[in-house]
Parts: C-alpha cells; structure tokens; sequence
C-alpha cells in the first residue's frame, strides 16, 4: 500500500480466525505464538471490537474496531490507512439507528439494540 509498504489482513490474527488478544493482553511470547512468520510491517485484525493499536517486535499490529458493533460504546470505530494510519471514531444517532434495525426481520432486533454497542 502506497506509503505503508506491505499490509497484511486478517480477521483475528494471521494463524486463524478465532484467537483473541487485546491491547492488555499480558504476554507477548503469546503473541509471538499468532504472529510468527508474519513479515509485514503492518497487520490490520479485527475480531474483538474493540480498536487498539500494539507493536510486537517490527510488526505494527492495529485493530480497526467495528462500525456497527463497537464495544467502547456506540461510535462507528474504522481505521484509515493512507500514507499513514488513522483510528478513527465517528458518531452517528443511535436512536435513528435503533428505528431502522426495528423495521427489519432480524430475529434478535431487541438484544442487538440492547447491546453494549447501541449505548452511550
């Protein structure tokens, strides 16, 4: 990527999908264990919801966030990768959000609106 060099993309780490690690995520001999043989300066995940940015070593690791179901409450979390990276927050009204999700067929309208993610 034009003024990052090489990006590597992933949902939760490079070894498989499903691996949880956060920014306070204690050990980085663990770490090591879901990175390794990663030669990318920069790894963007995602998984947890939560944006965070960490460095292990050379490799530059950074959570996007989530958009739809952020965890550090009802912001939109993205991340802009240009010539650098930008973790981004923005706002967007919830309750206007809540009436379109209620006009839809999804079968757990209410638990989704009652998350974390949909309160300030």
């Amino acid at each position: 990527m034009a003024g990052l060099g090489e990006v590597l993309f992933c949902h939760a780490t490079p070894r498989n999908d499903v691996d949880v690690f956060t920014l306070t995520s204690p050990s980085d001999a663990r770490l090591s264990e879901m990175f390794g043989g990663v030669d990318s300066p920069l790894v963007v995940c995602g998984h947890t919801h939560r944006q965070f940015e960490r460095v292990l070593g050379d490799v530059r690791i950074v959570n996007a966030g989530s958009v739809g179901m952020a965890l550090e409450g009802p912001d939109a979390r993205w991340l802009l990768l240009d010539r650098s990276v930008e973790l981004r927050c923005t706002p967007y009204d919830v309750g206007a959000a809540a009436a379109r999700i209620r006009e839809t067929h999804y079968p757990r309208t209410e638990e989704f609106i009652g998350g974390p993610w949909m309160r300030g």
